[in-house]
């Protein structure tokens, strides 16, 4: 259904003293998207970027910009965040008791509306929205914080979002964010992941764009692996 994977660098994990140098690396490394981790502190017990810096961002890059609301209350946000320049908002299944309400939302703002659920979040909580959203995020750690241990689980969790999207004929991307390796890379491929978000593992190098480049690799190895 979608033949090309996507590695989603995160942001979270570049030097943000030398943010441009660090997207243009890995825009020539070939990738398309970018992954922004928004942080509020209460959600999640971490503060990180907020609309100025996406702002910045979309004046900086064209690459999509992939942008995770880890925030309580993203109804208020939704606006504010498309107006800024996102491409793709990621709601938490656990943020709103209105999540129809603030997927909608994000369409009317002209963005891709994405779901993300947590570690402990099952797959099932998110089978009456998977008909109306465009990407689903499974967190492979506990969110918050960079450079954390892959949850095996969630190869499981991304095993049944594929599953149902063939079944049911749902045109969704299953993404996945947290301890994404060279190690998992391919497991994950053909488990059905179709986005990577990986930010240790690229921007904790001495080439970033060396790191995309092995991870894409390995994912395109998995696909024909898979076909």
């Amino acid at each position: 259904m979608h033949p090309q994977v996507d590695i989603a660098p995160s942001i979270l994990a570049a030097n943000f003293a030398r943010l441009g140098d660090d997207i243009q690396a890995v825009e020539r490394a070939g990738v398309r998207m970018i992954h922004v981790d928004v942080m509020d502190g209460h959600f999640v017990p971490n503060i990180s970027i907020g609309v100025p810096v996406v702002a910045s961002l979309r004046k900086a890059t064209r690459l999509l910009l992939d942008v995770h609301l880890m925030i309580e209350n993203p109804e208020r946000y939704v606006e504010p965040f498309a107006k800024a320049g996102a491409d793709t908002l990621l709601i938490h299944q656990e943020a709103t008791a209105h999540l129809d309400r603030v997927v909608t939302s994000v369409r009317e703002h002209g963005c891709r509306a994405g779901v993300a659920i947590n570690p402990a979040t099952p797959v099932s909580t998110l089978e009456d929205i998977l008909y109306k959203v465009d990407q689903v995020l499974v967190m492979s750690v506990n969110p918050g914080f960079g450079g954390q241990e892959f949850l095996l689980r969630s190869i499981e969790k991304i095993r049944h979002l594929h599953h149902l999207r063939t079944r049911e004929g749902y045109s969704y991307r299953i993404e996945v964010d947290g301890g994404v390796s060279p190690e998992n890379t391919a497991e994950l491929v053909r488990a059905g992941a179709e986005i990577l978000v990986a930010g240790t593992t690229v921007f904790h190098t001495p080439n970033p764009a060396e790191a995309v480049q092995r991870l894409q690799q390995i994912a395109m190895e998995a696909m024909v692996q898979k076909v």
